[in-house]
């Protein structure tokens, strides 16, 4: 990524010019096995700025989701180390927020109860977490439901609620593991829209895992791609698109030209399992 990309990316819209929420420095993954270690991610590095949305593109089984699970703190790296906030990434953190492919809400609990999940087990005081957990679900569409249970709204609206509970906690950077994987399309496509609608009104930083070129231009100020196993930083692309996008955008001859790049890229530099 050149410094005039740089530019025309805080140029699209205001990302901060100051240190980097997220930090992951040469990171290695070698998972072992009964045949032989198996190598995940080589090399990885990259930056997240503060309010940046950084999607993360590459096939499967490149180390996508095992990126996730290091900056989560779910998993330590073989190799190299990510900081969050200035601090080396240990464990579990407070100031991360994830949502995972399948909304994972528990049944037996109301909405509100479900999104009040990550607050109450940090003992976050009970009021306070409420009334950010109803503003969240105003803030998702979903303020008139916070009463019902799971198996009462669709898969489009429980992932509205795995967003809401994702923020409950006021977290710095949203960890996002392709969300609206298992989505039909136009519910897919609706998601989208609201995602980058709840994300210019919270301004959190934003990781967000996709095997979609669309989805991560249309979201993104900047994509980065990964090549087939072990995963490593073939290319960072700069979305130069302005802010707000609509369904508009997905005309515009920049959107259709990033798209088209990024499908040669591929083409040209991954081996598809």
């Amino acid at each position: 990524m050149t410094a005039a990309d740089t530019a025309e990316s805080r140029a699209v819209r205001d990302v901060p010019e100051a240190s980097p929420c997220l930090t992951v420095e040469g990171i290695d993954v070698a998972y072992r096995t009964t045949r032989g270690p198996v190598v995940a991610l080589q090399d990885f590095s990259m930056e997240v700025a503060t309010g940046e949305f950084v999607a993360i593109l590459g096939p499967s089984g490149c180390g996508k989701s095992t990126l996730l699970k290091i900056v989560s703190g779910l998993m330590k790296p073989t190799a190299g180390r990510a900081t969050l906030l200035g601090r080396p990434i240990e464990g579990p953190r407070p100031e991360v927020g994830i949502v995972f492919q399948q909304p994972t809400l528990l049944p037996w609990k109301s909405v509100l109860d479900n999104v009040l999940l990550p607050a109450r087990a940090l003992k976050q005081p009970p009021a306070e977490a409420e009334q950010r957990g109803r503003d969240l679900l105003r803030l998702v569409g979903l303020e008139p439901f916070a009463r019902h249970y799971p198996h009462e709204l669709s898969g489009g609206m429980q992932q509205r609620v795995g967003i809401a509970r994702a923020l409950v906690h006021d977290p710095a950077v949203l960890l996002m593991d392709e969300p609206f994987a298992a989505l039909d399309a136009m519910t897919r496509e609706h998601m989208t829209m609201e995602l980058q609608r709840v994300w210019m009104s919270t301004g959190k930083s934003v990781v967000f895992i996709t095997h979609s070129i669309p989805e991560a231009v249309f979201l993104a100020d900047r994509i980065v791609v990964l090549s087939s196993r072990p995963g490593r930083v073939i290319e960072e692309v700069v979305v130069g698109l302005g802010r707000e996008r609509d369904l508009e955008t997905m005309a515009d001859r920049r959107f259709t030209e990033t798209c088209n790049r990024l499908r040669a890229l591929f083409r040209e530099l991954v081996t598809f399992d």
